[in-house]
């Protein structure tokens, strides 16, 4: 992790915060996925998980074409209490997520 600076900037975003969302199950998701499910073209998506990686939010592995991302598992309980408390001041559906950018 970088800075609180940082990660609160990461969060900033209805895109980021979005797949932050769907990440914090903790399981692998194909960038496809999270393209298909923000509402948002491969460029895009890739830049905005650039800024959560670079947050320490987030991790990726790559599987032949596609980049899956999931939760970081060096994210310390601190900070995850910190993105748990932004996300439950956000309620919004993912799918609306990108309506409200």
């Amino acid at each position: 992790m970088n800075s609180l600076p940082d990660l609160m900037s990461a969060l900033s975003d209805p895109v980021r915060l979005g797949a932050m969302k769907l990440l914090w199950d903790g399981n692998e998701h194909c960038v496809c996925e999270l393209m298909v499910k923000l509402q948002a073209g491969q460029s895009r998506m890739s830049r905005h998980m650039g800024v959560l990686r670079y947050a320490g939010l987030v991790t990726d592995r790559r599987d032949a074409q596609w980049v899956r991302y999931r939760r970081s598992p060096k994210l310390s309980p601190e900070w995850a209490a910190i993105v748990d408390a932004v996300m439950a001041a956000t309620p919004m559906p993912v799918s609306q997520m990108e309506e409200a950018a």
